[in-house]
């Protein structure tokens, strides 16, 4: 069964201590592109972080959020350089006085200058909040995995569908066959027979080249493809997980198949069934990009 690389999974915790909410995000890539936000605190911790969501979600673009909030705390979680506030204040006011400006923005400012607030660590010790953390991260992971499986049996009806469309168009296709062969040789043979009246021909290499020629424009082998590929599609998404890349592939060799038909086919019908296959396939081709 087939997974979708799109998923959203968050998870919360709260008792009279800590506040805590991960939130994880994830889109289609090719390998796993992580993205952390965290707290200062746990920054040692990206490899772990990186080793679960790994294990979970295995591969796409990945953003994991997580807040932490320690309630009762009076503390500030800047540190303010009063100092070199005061300087810069001071600084840009004479500026301002210099060229006749209103210092009406100058604590502002100077409040957002450069090495005036810095950021601090909560000064906790953290073994046990970073325990709780992995809780809710692993929540929050598994939260979006089970979104990525309900995306996933989504994504493969729609997949389902476009393949049933192509096989519609495979088999008119195959109906149509005998009658494009005959209506081929039909014309052949007409545009011909004036010339072959005036002319002396020899009949046998006449058929001989005829054979050759209908042996170069026979698509039954591709047909005969095209199908085996339809049926490998349905069955890699039925009994496998993780083939994204592999109905990727798939799907190319679908495509050389429909455009070798409609190289060969030499006839305005099967051509339009051809562009109707097409469109299809390129439904797939974009869908596909976002299977697990």
């Amino acid at each position: 069964m087939i997974k979708s690389m799109t998923g959203y999974g968050v998870a919360g915790f709260e008792n009279e201590h800590l506040v805590i909410q991960v939130e994880v995000r994830t889109l289609n890539s090719k390998m796993l592109d992580l993205s952390i936000r965290s707290p200062r605190q746990f920054a040692d911790k990206e490899a772990e972080i990186r080793n679960r969501v790994q294990a979970i979600l295995d591969r796409g673009k990945v953003s994991v959020s997580i807040d932490f909030l320690v309630k009762g705390n009076q503390s500030l979680p800047v540190q303010l350089n009063e100092d070199l506030f005061k300087t810069y204040y001071a600084t840009f006011e004479r500026l301002a006085s210099s060229v006749g400006e209103k210092s009406a923005d100058l604590f502002k400012l100077a409040l957002q200058a450069p090495q005036v607030m810095v950021s601090t660590a909560i000064d906790r010790e953290d073994n046990d909040d970073w325990a709780q953390v992995k809780l809710v991260l692993e929540e929050a992971l598994i939260r979006c995995e089970a979104f990525r499986v309900d995306e996933g049996a989504s994504l493969l009806v729609k997949l389902k569908e476009n393949i049933d469309l192509i096989r519609q168009g495979w088999q008119a296709i195959k109906a149509e066959e005998p009658n494009r062969k005959e209506k081929i040789q039909s014309r052949i043979r007409g545009h011909f027979a004036q010339w072959m009246d005036e002319h002396s021909f020899d009949a046998n290499r006449f058929e001989q080249e005829l054979i050759y020629y209908f042996e170069k424009i026979d698509i039954n082998e591709e047909l005969v493809r095209l199908e085996t590929h339809l049926d490998y599609f349905i069955k890699s998404m039925d009994t496998e997980v993780n083939q994204g890349k592999k109905l990727g592939f798939i799907s190319q060799e679908i495509g050389r198949e429909i455009n070798t038909i409609g190289s060969k086919a030499n006839d305005a019908g099967i051509q339009k069934l051809v562009i109707q296959m097409k469109d299809e396939l390129e439904k797939i081709k974009e869908q596909s990009l976002n299977v697990l």
